[in-house]
C-alpha cells in the first residue's frame, strides 16, 4: 500500500502508547494527526483524557473502527500488541495496518501481522511520511 493511499484511506488511527507529556512526540505526533482531521484514539493506561479525546486501555475496549493502529512502545512490546491486535481483528474485522514508529523494528511482530493480513510498517515516522505526501 502506498503512502498517499494510507494517508488518504485510514482516518481512524488508534494510538498505543500515547503520551500525556507534552515533551514527548508520543503527545506531538498524534496531535499533529489530529490537527490533519484524522480520528485519533488514544491507548494509556495512565490517563483518562489526552488532547480532549478519551483515553482507553486496550484495544478491545475501543467501540470505534480502528484502521491503522499507530505504536509508540518499545520494541520489544511490539509482539504482544500485534497479538492484541490480530485478537481485535478476530473479533471487529479492523485494524488494517500496524504501524511502529522510527527507531522500532521487530521482525517477529511484523511477521505475525503479515501472516494475519494486517499490512506492517516498521522504523518510520507517521509525521514525517505524512508531511512528504501533503507536500510532494
Amino acid at each position: 500500500m502506498k503512502m498517499q493511499e494510507i494517508f488518504e484511506n485510514m482516518k481512524n488511527i488508534a494510538v498505543y502508547g500515547m503520551s500525556a507529556d507534552i515533551t514527548k512526540v508520543a503527545f506531538s505526533v498524534p496531535g499533529y494527526m489530529i490537527k490533519k482531521g484524522y480520528t485519533v484514539i488514544p491507548i494509556n493506561p495512565k490517563a483518562d483524557t489526552i488532547l480532549k479525546q478519551k483515553v482507553y486501555r486496550n484495544l478491545m475496549d475501543i467501540p470505534d473502527r480502528i484502521d491503522m493502529l499507530n505504536i509508540f512502545r518499545p520494541e520489544q512490546e511490539a509482539l504482544s500488541i500485534v497479538q492484541e491486535a490480530i485478537e481485535r481483528r478476530k473479533a471487529k474485522g479492523d485494524i488494517k495496518l500496524i504501524w511502529l514508529q522510527l527507531g522500532l523494528r521487530n521482525a517477529e511482530a511484523k511477521k505475525l501481522a503479515e501472516d494475519n493480513g494486517i499490512d506492517y510498517i516498521e522504523d518510520k515516522c507517521i509525521y514525517l511520511e505524512h508531511k512528504k505526501v501533503v507536500e510532494n
